[in-house]
């Protein structure tokens, strides 16, 4: 089963990736493998901690820097101690014209896997990735949850999966339990 936490941001990820016409992108995430059934042309895995996006941009195991078109980081950004630093990085590791999605809970229990630093609203993406040198006119960020889903969050175990047909997925947006924002680099 699924996260309830992550069930409409998902959903939504996936139509703002799938627009980007995946079969033609080269694709890294940072966080896994939840990128990998998207139909990128290319995909690689690097898992965090073992590669820290906060210390300088990714090498591949043959010395060659790490240059794709799309960066996918899926709950990590909130376990960074210089998420800053780590999304300036990225955006050394990007193609020209080429884009990061980020996705991060916002309103959830602290989980420090190794530790947990920071929480972000969609606006709050936004601000980072413009901070970061991405386009401003190019961010798209979302944010979904509700008092309900909050309240499943408390439940053990944590997170709480998805029960179809009895969780509320009406979105509240002033009760946001997670945050995802995609930004382009600038093309020039």
């Amino acid at each position: 089963m699924a996260s309830l936490n992550r069930i409409v941001m998902q959903a939504q990820s996936r139509q703002w990736l799938k627009a980007l016409h995946p079969e033609r992108l080269d694709a890294a995430e940072i966080s896994g493998q939840w990128g990998q059934g998207l139909g990128f042309k290319s995909f690689e895995s690097y898992y965090y901690p073992r590669h820290d996006p906060c210390k300088a941009a990714f090498v591949r195991d043959d010395g060659a820097a790490v240059k794709v078109d799309v960066i996918l980081a899926n709950q990590v950004w909130e376990h960074l101690d210089r998420p800053f630093a780590a999304t300036r990085n990225v955006l050394k590791m990007l193609r020209k014209g080429g884009y990061f999605w980020v996705a991060v809970p916002f309103f959830i229990p602290f989980h420090a896997v190794p530790v947990d630093c920071n929480r972000w609203s969609a606006r709050g993406l936004g601000n980072l990735l413009i901070e970061a040198g991405f386009e401003a006119d190019s961010i798209r960020a979302g944010q979904w949850g509700n008092r309900a889903a909050a309240l499943r969050n408390l439940e053990q175990p944590w997170p709480p999966e998805h029960q179809p047909g009895s969780d509320d997925l009406t979105n509240d947006p002033d009760f946001p339990l997670v945050s995802w924002a995609l930004g382009r680099k600038a093309a020039r």
